[in-house]
């Protein structure tokens, strides 16, 4: 295909640039055509300056008024000021360490400057503009996002290149008859049109048409796969036991999980393989469920295996599987990269015999030495965790493996559809009974040392707590407290008198499991932490948590530190602070102080922030053009899945669009690669 050429053979680039845009993911002319703007600016319509203030940026244009003055300042900055102004007002324009912009700035030449006007003591003033002669720039010119000597000017230059170059060659993988039904610019069009509007409300055509298509392949290749895995198996199992299991317990399974159960259970009889999502919120029970579903295999002659991201979280959900089988003859044992080699093998022997019923681990359940006697289930916990390669090398232990994939990250059931559309899914949407909500505030740095005498307050009656930070080192961000720093200042200092905890991604695995077992035997009473708590960590006696610098957390992720207190019978707290005022951080912080409803904030999540909780690369490898605009409308991918249905009705193999097919392949086999 022409547009596969390596961007090394586009005119003007060579060897040495093609490196550097290889460094922005920029390999040949299709990744170039696709490596969007990330703005613009909009060149084409100059406003007075008078009006200009009320802006976020523009372009007005306006007469040099006299000499540019210069001077240096006391940091070394050399800075050029000059006036400008036009029929309504005036401006004063700074430029720091740029002679050739301030070059431009001849007195009574009329210019375009493009920046945001501020107010400066009541003078309007714009600063380090971008400056153009009229007339030679006046349209919407793209912004993209730059690395080293690769800019924005120079990625534009290659795309018009591009465009001229190879333009002729561009075909178009969505056939006609769907482009016409959904009212969908051309490839060509599209590519013009995203990154050189010739009006916005092009550019939202544009913009609709890569939506449409992302999804429309996405969909495509889901459906395909979900055809794919509905593959006959021999593990049919016999009798359900699911009931026997539900009816042993001390409480009572909420309904939500009863039916998840009932339809797991009902593929285990089906003769296919399951291929199924458990999608919960914090505290719903998905352990149980998965419980309830190992328990059946395990009384039908059939092995459970369930991998976990960390350790902590292993061994936290192997804890929890002996206490539900304490008294059922069913054995679970753990398997991670801190056995010693004597136990690996001890373990791999019970394993391999069959003796081993439930195998809880990490990454090590799918490592060479591994041989499953007879997998019947295979559990991936937090699956945006794991990639789609990982989970395939698990269910591949043994033949037609059932799988279940469960997640405590909401998402929304229309994103959902989109991410897992080759699962079926089961959602717990019931919390258990006697849940106390977790009341949540914000607040600002001039009152933690209130927040840490609250601390105290539930720590002198016996309780525990935890201090989550954004970072692991000292040094990383400029105003932000590490976590290794902040342990280090309150110890000797605000908490002296109790017995605080430091855990970090970076300490070895033998030192983390060290301080939870410290922290979960009471032994610690305050944990100072990353996110490596976000996930698995089950301490019923912590009921008090401050999130240092909380705007740096996507409220996804705030929402899963927050789970770690609220598990026990104790009132529980959770504190953000932050010290950003900005609109938007206001906006997502107060969705956490007035709701704990895990899927709500999920969606507002994905409306304020984006998509990266959800299509991060470790999930699946594939980040959505503008996922944004398919949440705010998932009219769009409604139709790209009702568009994706129709057409495989008519050609399941897409034998008769070879480039479609090709494209859906290079797509999967990128997200496979990534995970």
């Amino acid at each position: 295909m022409l547009l596969d050429t390596q961007i090394k053979f586009l005119k003007g680039v060579g060897e040495k640039r093609a490196e550097q845009l290889r460094a922005l993911g920029v390999t040949t002319i299709n990744a170039l055509f696709h490596y969007y703007p990330r703005c613009y600016e909009d060149w084409s319509s100059p406003i007075p300056i008078l009006g200009a203030e009320w802006q976020d940026r523009c372009v007005v244009k306006a007469t040099v008024a006299g000499t540019v003055k210069k001077h240096k300042a006391k940091s070394g900055v050399m800075v050029f000021e000059v006036d400008v102004f036009d029929e309504t007002a005036s401006l004063h324009i700074l430029i720091f360490n740029n002679k050739f912009a301030a070059a431009k700035l001849v007195p009574g030449k009329e210019l375009l400057f493009f920046g945001q006007v501020t107010m400066n003591n009541g003078k309007r003033q714009m600063l380090t503009p971008s400056i153009e002669e009229p007339g030679t720039k006046q349209r919407i010119r793209p912004i993209y996002r730059r690395s080293g000597a690769v800019t924005s000017n120079y990625i534009e230059k290659c795309v018009e290149t591009a465009i001229s170059q190879y333009g002729a060659g561009i075909e178009d993988p969505i056939p006609y008859d769907i482009r016409e039904k959904y009212g969908l610019l051309s490839l060509k069009e599209a590519i013009v049109e995203i990154h050189f509007p010739s009006s916005m409300d092009r550019m939202y055509e544009a913009r609709k048409r890569f939506i449409f298509e992302e999804l429309f392949e996405l969909q495509l290749g889901l459906k395909m796969r979900k055809c794919q895995n509905k593959i006959e198996t021999g593990i049919v199992l016999k009798e359900d036991y699911t009931g026997e299991f539900l009816s042993s317990l001390p409480f009572a399974p909420t309904g939500a999980q009863r039916r998840c159960v009932a339809e797991a259970a009902t593929d285990f009889g089906s003769g296919f393989a399951m291929n199924r999502l458990l999608q919960g919120d914090v505290g719903s029970g998905k352990t149980m469920v998965a419980a309830a579903l190992m328990y059946t295999m395990a009384k039908n002659g059939y092995q459970s295996a369930m991998m976990a991201p960390t350790e902590i979280l292993a061994q936290q959900h192997a804890e929890t599987l002996q206490k539900f089988f304490e008294n059922a003859g069913v054995n679970v044992v753990t398997l991670t990269g801190s056995n010693t080699v004597a136990e690996k093998r001890a373990i791999y022997d019970e394993i391999r015999s069959g003796r081993a019923d439930i195998i809880v681990g990490t990454h090590a359940l799918i490592s060479e030495g591994v041989e499953y006697k007879n997998l019947g289930l295979a559990v991936t916990d937090e699956q945006h965790r794991f990639g789609v390669r990982q989970r395939a090398s698990l269910q591949e232990k043994n033949v037609g493996v059932h799988v279940l994939v469960m997640s405590a990250t909401p998402i929304p059931r229309t994103l959902a559809w989109s991410i897992y559309g080759d699962l079926d899914v089961s959602i717990i949407d019931e919390l258990p009974k006697g849940r106390i909500p977790i009341e949540t505030y914000k607040i600002n740095s001039g009152i933690r040392t209130r927040a840490w005498n609250y601390i105290k307050k539930h720590l002198d009656e016996g309780r525990q707590g935890y201090i989550v930070c954004p970072l692991v080192e000292d040094g990383e961000l400029d105003g932000v407290l590490s976590a290794t720093e902040y342990f280090d200042l309150i110890k000797d200092d605000a908490f002296k008198d109790y017995n605080i905890g430091l855990l970090h991604g970076k300490m070895k695995p033998s030192e983390k499991a060290e301080v939870m077992e410290k922290f979960q035997s009471g032994e610690i009473d305050l944990l100072v932490s990353t996110v490596v708590i976000e996930v698995g960590v089950d301490v019923p006696n912590a009921v008090i948590m401050l999130i240092e610098n909380a705007e740096r957390f996507g409220l996804s992720q705030l929402h899963q530190l927050r789970g770690r207190v609220g598990r026990g019978a104790f009132k529980s707290t959770c504190i953000l602070l932050s010290d950003n005022l900005s609109e938007q951080t206001t906006a997502r912080l107060s969705v956490m102080t007035e709701t704990t409803d895990g899927f709500v904030i999920a969606q507002k999540d994905l409306e304020l922030r984006g998509s990266g909780d959800f299509y991060g690369t470790r999930q699946s490898g594939f980040q959505p053009v503008y996922v944004n605009d398919m949440i705010s409308n998932p009219v769009i991918l409604e139709k790209a899945s009702e568009a994706a249905e129709q057409l495989l009705l008519s050609d399941a193999a897409l034998s008769s669009y070879p480039l479609l097919k090709s494209e859906i392949d290079a797509l999967f086999e990128r997200i496979e690669l990534s995970c």
